[in-house]
């Protein structure tokens, strides 16, 4: 409680035009919302460019924030639908050779990583995690934002409610479905 108790103060503060409190709230969110973004897109630049929407969209509508809510349910649910958009937007196959249009004279190719791996990459990313992970960037758009947040950001069903705005029976649908079709597309794969 003393954590909620604090970040209102920094809430109410922030949305009073305080500048350092407002710094305190990125301070607080912006490691989540990126690991949030980076599940979603799988894509570095992509998470960095959602984390610094979200933060713009939350210091230019602080004033429809409804105080009676956590924040931390209201920045979620912006995050998150930023991602959902980002992802409609992909088109579904990409190019190798094609060059990309925001990086002058890269293609795809040079997105591939190359074999130079360090111990601590080895650790971080350890097969099963990678086939998992992959697992999950396959899932449908619906069921991958509430996998996320349940497994990986650790929220409470009721919480995914309020963020993705649908009632608990329909978030306990998707993270079954979700889950099934993990389980069905890691059943072959790990171990």
């Amino acid at each position: 409680m003393v954590v909620d108790h604090f970040e209102a103060r920094l809430v109410k503060l922030a949305r009073k035009g305080d500048q350092a409190a407002f710094a305190e709230l990125v301070d607080l969110y912006k490691d989540k919302l990126f690991h949030l973004a980076y599940r979603m897109l799988s894509n570095r630049h992509e998470a960095e460019d959602i984390v610094q929407e979200a933060f713009l969209r939350v210091y230019k509508n602080f004033h429809r924030y409804d105080d009676k809510q956590k924040f931390s349910t209201w920045i979620y649910r912006i995050a998150t639908n930023l991602c959902i958009d980002r992802l409609r937007k992909r088109k579904p196959s990409y190019y190798l050779d094609a060059e990309m249009n925001d990086q002058e004279g890269m293609d795809g190719y040079t997105l591939i990583p190359g074999d130079e791996r360090t111990p601590e990459t080895e650790y971080l990313l350890s097969e099963t995690q990678q086939v998992i992970h992959q697992a999950i960037d396959g899932l449908p758009a619906k069921y991958k934002s509430v996998i996320i947040l349940r497994y990986l950001q650790d929220l409470s069903l009721q919480e995914i409610g309020e963020v993705l705005d649908m009632p608990v029976t329909t978030v306990k649908t998707r993270v079954h479905r979700g889950r099934e079709f993990l389980r069905k597309k890691l059943e072959n794969k790990v171990l």
